[in-house]
């Protein structure tokens, strides 16, 4: 009876691990909440609350995908942008290679963040630099995790 016991307390412990460790993990689909982006000394939000943006990142690569939320149909009113690539987490280290993207000019870029989980959030910060369009900016964005 006290083998049982035991296993069943060693099997109890071993998936407890195993869900926490899948919770708190990088993986899943994610929900864009808030955004901000400091170029020189200024910053301010770049949050749109009238798209939406998801990430996706299993064990090797990441996906973004934003659209408008009013289905637009015109250049005026249709936003849409996609890009993804592989990444490498080491630490707290998060860096993307974005081998897609619908602006072409942001291919073959490194992109190096920090990222932290708090809960169901995710906080990424680093760098965008990208010389061939001038940009050079630090960003700050935060994810919910999509149940």
């Amino acid at each position: 009876m006290k083998k049982v016991i035991s296993i069943l307390i060693l099997i109890i412990s071993i998936t407890a691990c195993n869900s926490e460790k899948k919770q708190n993990s990088i993986e899943g689909t994610w929900r864009l909440i808030s955004a901000e982006t400091t170029e020189k000394d200024s910053t301010f939000s770049t949050f749109n609350a009238n798209t939406k943006m998801i990430k996706i990142i299993n064990d090797s690569h990441f996906a973004f995908l934003n659209h408008d939320l009013k289905n637009g149909k015109d250049s005026t009113t249709a936003v849409y942008f996609a890009g993804g690539g592989k990444y490498t987490l080491k630490d707290s280290i998060y860096t993307e290679n974005l081998e897609y993207f619908n602006n072409r000019d942001w291919e073959n870029g490194k992109f190096e963040f920090v990222v932290k989980i708090q809960n169901d959030t995710l906080i990424q910060k680093g760098v965008e630099k990208v010389e061939k369009l001038g940009i050079n900016r630090i960003i700050t964005e935060k994810y919910v995790r999509e149940k």
